[in-house]
């Protein structure tokens, strides 16, 4: 107990959470982007959709495929080559955003993806009959009416990105779960590893809230 009071106080451990939240939100950020584009393609050119053009969806599907499965400890030694043409290191906290980023764009792409194949598809071909383009109907129609899915689909992401962040020791990065390996694991304090823990869930918790308070908002206008 006495070695988490003294974290607490050097700041250690505040030093951990922001890294953590770091780590989160910048995946989140670019790598939610990138996904919701991906996973508009996704939708739009598969078979019967908007843009349906079946060599671009294959392809996209295949890289989807082909990533998203990977264990994310795997992921990161796998990226190291790629990460170093990049940007310029494999190890620390850079390659660890860059894997997190990689790894959230293809998950975040699948969930979009099916998230609005739940879009009623009569409501699409209302839109079009009514004289709306393929970009009309997609930015007007189909993500608002996939709007609430879609929400809960990046809350589920975010919960994911958090479990990745622990594994951000084994390139030389920070954050909450190295902090609990570091400091509580490996010098045997119970102490430190579980208020690593109940940090995290707290984290997951509140976002778990404000993803399904938004979700029910969109859901229901």
């Amino acid at each position: 107990m006495d070695q988490l009071i003294e974290l607490f106080n050097s700041g250690k451990f505040l030093e951990a959470t922001i890294q953590t939240l770091t780590y989160v939100l910048f995946a989140m950020g670019v790598g939610g982007i990138l996904g919701l584009i991906l996973g508009i393609f996704l939708t739009v050119t598969r078979k019967g959709g908007i843009l349906e053009n079946n060599p671009t969806y294959w392809i996209l599907n295949f890289l989807v495929n082909f990533f998203r499965p990977i264990p994310f400890v795997l992921l990161i030694f796998a990226l190291q080559p790629l990460a170093r043409a990049v940007i310029g290191t494999g190890i620390g906290d850079p390659m660890m955003l860059f894997a997190l980023t990689f790894a959230a764009s293809f998950g975040i792409a699948r969930l979009v993806e099916q998230n609005l194949l739940t879009v009623s598809p009569g409501v699409i071909e209302a839109a079009r009959a009514m004289g709306a383009g393929p970009l009309r109907t997609i930015l007007t129609v189909l993500i608002p009416e996939g709007l609430g899915p879609v929400v809960l689909g990046y809350t589920f992401a975010f919960i994911a990105v958090v479990d990745m962040t622990a594994m951000a020791g084994i390139i030389g990065g920070g954050g909450l779960g190295n902090f609990a390996m570091q400091y509580g694991y490996r010098q045997f304090n119970p102490w430190v590893t579980w208020s690593a823990v109940l940090i995290i869930i707290l984290i997951v918790q509140l976002v778990q809230v404000i993803g399904n308070w938004i979700a029910r908002k969109l859901l229901r206008r």
